[in-house]
């Protein structure tokens, strides 16, 4: 039977998570604060060169925000005004907001419909004399299908830009996430599976020209400092935040192996409900930052979960090819991507759920269908 008293199931803990760091953590951010160095200081150099080394990549920069993290990668790949970028719909909208802004063109095409990635058998109809990059998002945690990306960028001369930010410790053949492409952009947004308490990024590369280039346009272009060579940004972690994710990184692989963990009882627990639920393929590791699953009565679904105690949320409601500010590009219909759209709803995932609350979430919506069928 379900619980009488309503619980409050939220889509992630953040308050729980920063219990098993925070002793660490404040002691840390004394030793800051009575030091008095605040902004690119020691933390912040041996969280870049950690970061660097879990990613497997030979250099990292961190910047003030994922999206500061995709346009400096970019930028720093030469990527400008009327140069094209093949990149999915389906996903968050900076991913193609960034290239807009450069004054380059995002390119849509469909995803794929099994893991929501972008389709990369749609990627080389789409080039054209203007294509410069692509521009794969890792979606949900899961890295997207680089094997054929990488070979269609070679054949082409393409730039090839990972968007990382949901993909912290993700691997494809055991290569992380964040060194399979030319430049990768990461988020440490805090409900990311390496989150900060505020906005932070990270960009990593194994090519030095671009790392040289990203030193200076996050620091207003300047080389020597006070000397501008170019139009730069002011982007960067401060020391706090430094502190706060390397005590998080050390943590990481078990907290992703916790969601593993848990999305693997999910795809137990749920499979013979008639619901479509994720799909991991062969020689991909998936880390979960997000859950998914779909269903052609996802808000019924959604509000009656919410009637239980349990907070979901959908990722995302609209493809960005449908959205206002990107209608000039007049993008023909990607039938997969906009499908997905309104079927899709995110389940609470985090490393500290519980067994007992995860087994009544699922509960929950063996009982939704028992009521309402398909």
């Amino acid at each position: 039977m379900l619980k009488k008293t309503k619980v409050k199931i939220p889509i992630v803990d953040l308050a729980q998570q920063f219990k098993e760091t925070n002793k660490n953590i404040l002691k840390r951010w004394q030793k800051v604060l009575r030091k008095g160095v605040f902004i690119s200081g020691p933390n912040t150099r041996a969280f870049e060169s950690s970061f660097a080394r879990f990613t497997r990549s030979k250099y990292s920069k961190s910047v003030a925000s994922g999206t500061d993290a995709l346009r400096l990668a970019l930028t720093a790949a030469g990527i400008g005004k009327n140069d094209e970028v093949i990149t999915p719909s389906f996903t968050f909208v900076a991913s193609a907001m960034v290239i807009a802004q450069l004054q380059a063109k995002p390119v849509f095409v469909d995803i794929d419909e099994e893991t929501y990635n972008i389709n990369s058998q749609k990627i080389e109809p789409a080039i054209t004399k203007k294509t410069k990059a692509i521009l794969p998002v890792h979606l949900f945690g899961q890295p997207a299908n680089m094997t054929d990306i990488l070979k269609i960028a070679k054949t082409y001369k393409l730039k090839v830009i990972e968007d990382s930010a949901q993909a912290h410790g993700a691997t494809l053949g055991g290569k992380p996430a964040g060194s399979l492409g030319d430049i990768a952009a990461f988020s440490f947004y805090p409900t990311k599976n390496l989150g900060s308490f505020s906005d932070a990024g990270m960009v990593t590369t194994n090519n030095k020209d671009y790392f040289k280039h990203l030193q200076k346009l996050s620091n207003y272009g300047f080389d020597p400092r006070y000397f501008s060579h170019e139009l730069g940004f002011n982007s960067r972690i401060d020391e706090l935040q430094a502190v706060w994710l390397l005590a998080y990184l050390k943590h990481l692989k078990t907290w992703n192996t916790r969601r593993r963990s848990l999305a693997k009882r999910y795809l137990s627990l749920l499979k013979d409900l008639p619901i479509k639920l994720p799909a991991e393929k062969e020689g991909f590791y998936h880390v979960y930052h997000i859950f998914a699953i779909l269903t052609p009565n996802r808000d019924k679904l959604q509000k009656f979960l919410s009637s239980k105690g349990i907070t979901t949320l959908v990722h995302y409601p609209f493809p960005i090819h449908v959205q206002p500010a990107f209608k000039y590009l007049k993008t023909k219909k990607l039938p997969e991507s906009e499908k997905v759209a309104k079927q899709i709803l995110s389940l609470p995932i985090y490393p500290q759920l519980s067994h007992k609350n995860q087994d009544y979430i699922c509960y929950c919506i063996k009982d939704f269908y028992q009521k309402n069928g398909r």
